[in-house]
């Protein structure tokens, strides 16, 4: 059913807000009179958010959303399940106007190198964390259904152009986000007779943390590492590439308008490209051949086009029979 009389308060639960992103369509959201339940792991990270909202909304004329911090582990049960309970009680029969996925980090390295440990953090906080987030807030968006209208609430997948575009040395981090798309495509067809749009976000190089925590994340793979003796050039070629990439990032404020956008527009839109370079990477991908393709990839990430075969002799000795 429909509400006419726009009575409802909109709420928006959104993961992942510290930094990048979350944080900047919190903000926005806050901005336009929707009260934000924050996700963060620590309480200092909600505080910082509610003042930041507060300096913003001070000089502004329309009355802005409250910023409700909640303290939100996407990898624990017990902590997703206290979340919701608190946005339950605070929401009452308005229920959820908007649930956004966004909390995420990124694993790099060679394949063979990323510890099994490494690859299940990966996908449990990029993944697997999600789906229990959805599980859990589902209720919440029909009872937005039921109060708010027909497609009126919304469920957002914040993943990258790199779910489309696989990239080397990033398997962990594409793989997540491969599989976050294509969640959002299945969700989208199976809520859709229950009125909650699901719309799956693609940006490209958005200026955030997370470039920082990947630069970390390969610094593991230091001069003594083994991974060094196949693959030095290919990693000092990513460090390069991944560089190269943050300096011409967008910044997170561009991101979180697009989210504004699918959140408001008439029918959630199935998919959101943010960046002229995931524009250019999905054309690119969608109309060259895959070799054309795996060329261009190669020379963006600095990988030679010849092969190493004294280097990989060296690495793997043959075994006498």
């Amino acid at each position: 059913m429909d509400n006419p009389d726009n009575s409802f308060i909109r709420s928006a639960l959104i993961t992942g807000t510290s930094s990048g992103i979350g944080k900047a369509i919190s903000l926005r959201l806050a901005a336009e009179g929707v009260n934000v339940f924050a996700g963060v792991r620590r309480f200092a990270d909600g505080e910082a958010l509610i003042t930041e909202a507060s300096q913003l909304s001070a000089g502004s004329p329309r009355k802005a959303g409250r910023v409700i911090p909640v303290i939100l582990d996407v990898t624990n049960n017990v902590s997703i399940q206290n979340a919701v309970d608190q946005v339950r009680e605070e929401t009452g029969s308005d229920g959820l106007w908007a649930l956004i996925n966004n909390a995420g980090v990124a694993v790099g390295g060679p394949v063979e190198e990323v510890s099994a440990a490494d690859w299940k953090r990966q996908f449990d906080i990029n993944f697997f964390g999600w789906i229990e987030v959805i599980r859990a807030a589902l209720p919440l968006l029909r009872q937005g259904v039921r109060t708010q209208g027909i497609n009126m609430p919304r469920l957002v997948l914040v993943s990258s152009i790199g779910g489309r575009v696989a990239q080397p040395f990033l398997a962990p981090y594409t793989c997540s986000k491969a599989a976050a798309t294509a969640l959002g495509d299945s969700l989208r067809l199976e809520l859709r007779r229950q009125g909650i749009g699901v719309s799956v976000i693609e940006p490209g190089a958005i200026a955030t943390p997370i470039w920082r925590k990947g630069e970390a994340s390969l610094a593991e793979f230091g001069p003594n590492h083994p991974a060094r003796k196949l693959y030095a050039g290919e990693i000092e070629g990513l460090r390069k590439t991944a560089n190269q990439v943050a300096a011409a990032a967008i910044p997170p404020e561009k991101a979180a308008e697009a989210i504004f956008g699918a959140l408001t527009a008439q029918r959630a839109p199935a998919r959101v490209l943010i960046g002229q370079d995931a524009r250019i990477a999905a054309l690119l991908k969608r109309w060259l051949p895959t070799k054309w393709f795996d060329f261009l990839l190669m020379r963006q990430f600095h990988i030679a086009n010849l092969p190493m075969l004294e280097s990989v002799r060296a690495a793997t000795p043959l075994t006498p029979k």
